[in-house]
Parts: structure tokens; C-alpha cells; sequence
């Protein structure tokens, strides 16, 4: 079975007369690790899940949940409970590249994680280590390039997204330091979830939307307001990008993302056990 997650703030209006998918229905699901809410949705005839990363969007559960508080564990545990098998996750990010303009998509290729007193991993009781080599899934990847290629959807085919706590934004000394590191962009959101989501034997890609120019990099001083008004100029291309690779996904349960615990069974220890 494939069944694919969005998460994030995609763009898609799940209701409007517009929208390509039918039956929306949301559903709170408690976990052992807290609740989270996801949003479920057909799409011409094939199921998929939303998951409403800062809470639910469309609900009177609403809540606004900055990047320091989101419960990943919850997030990424509801989905496994679900079946998915594949995550297509959306973020916002500055750039500290001059030569990718705002509004320009990213198709990431790696981590640099620089938060901390986030709860990291399932596996608080037993060492489980993963290879996380290859943050994102390569086969997952491989659907969205190929997607926005065959469709004239303009995307850098990778990047190193460096994950800060938030909710502030970096001062220009640390985007100086994290250039240097090897980053491309900065957000405050794919750690731990993309790494959450290998534990859970989900594949994941992250695709960042350049919402800024970096502190130290951009002329003027960072803003709230100039972060969403790019994000919403990007939404179309991100959700035409989207669609059409959802159209595409067929699960492959032997790439390296959909077996990263399984050398922890041969003792019998189940691992997935202690996701959900």
C-alpha cells in the first residue's frame, strides 16, 4: 500500500469549489507521545493525509504552535499509526545563497541541526542508531525532480537546510557561521522531524520555499510579514509541484528509508513497536 502525507503549509484549499480533492475529513489522533491532528482527503481516487504541522488549520482546535513547541514525536507517530509511507513535507527558509531569488524552491539533500531540548527519537529506552547519511528520501527525490522537470516547475535539485530552535530569527554572526558550515538555507522546523519520520521507516522530502534573504545578507531588517507574503506568492508552483507527484507516488518498501530499523530485528526486538 502507498498512502502519502503533506506537511506543512501547503497552499491547498481542501474545501474551496476549486480544489482537487474530495471528502475532507479531520481527525485528532492521541499517540503515546501527545495528539496530533491530520486532515484526511481523497485525491482522483487515491487517499492522502494532511497533517497541520503548528495544529490543526481547518478545525475549532485551531492552535498556532511555535517551531520550539511542535510535538514531532506526536506529528510523526499519528502518520505511521495511519499507513503512510511517504512524507512530502513544505518549509519556509531564509537563503544564504544571493543568486537563489526570493520565492525560489528547494529540493533538499541534507540536514545541520542546531537545535536543542527537542525531544529527538523514539528511542528513549533502547539505543537504536540510524543512518541518516542521506537525510531524505532518495526515491521520494527522485518523484519530485523528475515531477517538476517533466512539468517546467523550476526547483534547486539540492540544498542543506540548518535547522535553528526559533521562534527568533538568527543574528548575522550565525548565518555568518553557518554559511560557512555548509548550509544553503536556515529554517526551524525539518529537525526532528525529517529524522523522526527515518525512524519511523517513512520516506520524507522536505522542499523549502526561500521566503528571505538571511540576517547580515538581506538589506534590511527580517520580518513576519515578508516571510508570508513570499510563502503565499510560492504556494501555487509548491502545490502544483505537489499534486502531480502525489499523482505519481508508488511506495518502494526496499529503499534505505523504509528499512532503516530493521537490522535492530534479528534479536527480536521490535522498534516500530515504540513509535506508535
Amino acid at each position: 500500500m502507498s498512502l502519502l502525507a503533506f506537511i506543512g503549509g501547503t497552499g491547498f484549499d481542501l474545501r474551496g469549489p476549486d480544489s482537487p480533492f474530495s471528502a475532507p475529513r479531520h481527525e485528532q489522533i492521541t499517540t503515546r507521545w501527545g495528539v496530533a491532528n491530520v486532515t484526511h482527503a481523497t485525491l482522483e481516487g487515491r487517499a492522502v493525509v494532511f497533517l497541520h504541522r503548528h495544529g490543526a488549520t481547518d478545525s475549532p482546535l485551531r492552535k498556532d504552535v511555535p517551531p520550539h513547541k511542535i510535538n514531532y514525536r506526536a506529528n510523526i507517530a499519528a502518520l505511521k499509526s495511519l499507513g503512510v509511507t511517504g512524507i512530502l513535507a513544505s518549509t519556509a527558509v531564509g537563503c544564504f545563497r544571493a543568486q537563489w531569488p526570493i520565492g525560489t524552491l528547494v529540493c533538499l539533500d541534507n540536514l545541520l541541526d542546531f537545535t536543542s531540548n527537542r525531544a529527538q527519537t523514539f528511542f528513549d529506552s533502547r539505543a537504536v542508531h540510524i543512518d541518516v547519511t542521506q537525510p531524505f528520501c532518495q526515491h521520494l527525490r527522485a518523484i519530485v525532480l523528475q515531477t517538476a522537470a517533466e512539468n517546467g516547475v523550476e526547483i534547486e535539485g539540492s540544498g542543506t537546510y540548518l535547522c535553528t530552535n526559533g521562534p527568533r530569527f538568527e543574528t548575522a554572526a550565525e548565518i555568518r557561521m553557518f554559511a560557512a558550515w555548509g548550509a544553503d538555507v536556515v529554517g526551524m522546523t525539518a529537525c526532528p522531524e525529517a529524522f523522526l519520520a527515518r525512524e519511523a521507516e517513512i520516506s520524507y522530502c522536505g522542499v523549502s520555499i526561500v521566503t528571505n534573504l538571511a540576517a547580515g545578507i538581506s538589506p534590511h531588517a527580517l520580518t513576519h510579514e515578508e516571510v508570508t507574503t513570499a510563502m503565499n506568492a510560492a504556494l501555487p508552483r509548491l502545490a502544483e509541484l505537489f499534486l502531480e507527484a502525489a499523482r505519481r507516488y508508488e511506495d518502494d518498501p526496499q529503499t534505505p528509508a523504509r528499512r532503516a530499523v530493521r537490522e535492530y530485528e534479528r534479536d527480536g526486538f521490535e522498534p516500530l513497536s515504540l513509535v506508535c
